[in-house]
């Protein structure tokens, strides 16, 4: 296996979903690193999108990036679940400088076309 680089700065993606949370960590280029998911840890059902989950599942993430030697992170969250601050305090709290956090949640403008009017 070859020798792992060092990564000192990167980005996390957090999806916290209503039915899981997943976290992806690339470089500034946007090359995947590490990933975990509430599923992965052996988390089922309705207590993969649970806060504890989401904590279990940043910590993990943290044990996987030793090799990477990464210290800052800028993290963009996507998703209205429920693990969306505790994936975020656990990060911070594994030792990692979060630099910027950014809310990436699509957000519908106009929506969609409204019914025709009701012939009687």
């Amino acid at each position: 296996m070859a020798k792992k680089q060092i990564v000192p700065k990167g980005k996390a993606y957090i999806k916290a979903s209503y039915n899981n949370t997943f976290i992806l960590i690339t470089d500034n280029s946007g090359n995947g690193l590490v990933w975990s998911s509430a599923g992965s840890k052996g988390f089922k059902g309705p207590k993969k999108a649970t806060p504890y989950a989401a904590s279990i599942v940043a910590e993990d993430i943290i044990a996987k990036l030793k090799p990477f030697g990464m210290k800052e992170i800028d993290i963009l969250v996507k998703g209205i679940g429920h693990g969306r601050e505790s994936a975020i305090r656990s990060l911070n709290a594994g030792g990692l400088k979060v630099k910027t956090i950014q809310d990436v949640t699509p957000v519908p403008h106009n929506g969609p076309r409204p019914p025709k009017p009701r012939r009687v």
